[in-house]
């Protein structure tokens, strides 16, 4: 893996990250209509733990066979049961994680066709992705606003998303980091205008 080089061909890249229900699939949704191909790190790492994949194999040896879905693979509530309620087994997830997800994805941008794409990671910055992007963009809400999601599009409890909202760590080292800030707090017009604008910067066709 490298980071982008200069006058090289490779897709001109921009990484999208932001804390839950902030609006980072809206804004890979919309840069994805003005002609990014688009990945998404979750998914990448939802293929990494399926049977017989190596990802899930290691998370298995780490964490017990009670993470173990039937038929093989990663049972993901039983392991996000672990680990959200522990910091340092997270913290081992993220380790074990992160380089497989980085890796799949800096290969299916180098296999890439198209001179832009765009990578949705929430762990952007702290998992290391950022490195293998031109931009990072950053999508933040209003925190009431990221409740109310939480609550009525994903069905979560009340106090459970609560709960979430305050766990978020501290964003100034993302926001420092940041190319570009989303504000996804008002319409969709409003965010799509800023995602516009931000993409016209971008010195690709």
């Amino acid at each position: 893996m490298s980071a982008p080089q200069s006058g090289s061909t490779r897709p001109f890249v921009i990484g999208v990250t932001g804390d839950i229900a902030s609006g980072k699939s809206t804004v890979l949704e919309m840069l994805g209509k003005f002609g990014a191909e688009t990945i998404n790190a979750d998914d990448i790492y939802h293929e990494l733990i399926q049977p017989g994949q190596p990802l899930a194999k290691a998370l298995v040896d780490h964490f017990g066979t009670d993470i173990a879905a039937p038929g093989g693979g990663i049972d993901r509530r039983a392991l996000g049961t672990i680990v959200f309620a522990d910091p340092v087994a997270l913290a081992e997830l993220d380790r074990i994680t992160h380089p497989a997800v980085i890796e799949a994805a800096v290969a299916r941008i180098a296999r890439s066709t198209h001179p832009l794409v765009a990578i949705d990671a929430v762990k952007l910055v702290e998992s290391g992705m950022a490195d293998y992007c031109d931009e990072v963009w950053l999508v933040e809400s209003d925190p009431a606003i990221q409740l109310e999601r939480l609550v009525v599009r994903n069905g979560m409890d009340p106090d459970d998303a609560r709960a979430r909202i305050a766990a978020i760590p501290d964003r100034t080292p993302v926001r420092a980091r940041a190319s570009v800030l989303i504000d996804n707090s008002g319409s969709r017009a409003d965010t799509r205008a800023q995602v516009e604008q931000a993409r016209q910067r971008i010195p690709v066709s």
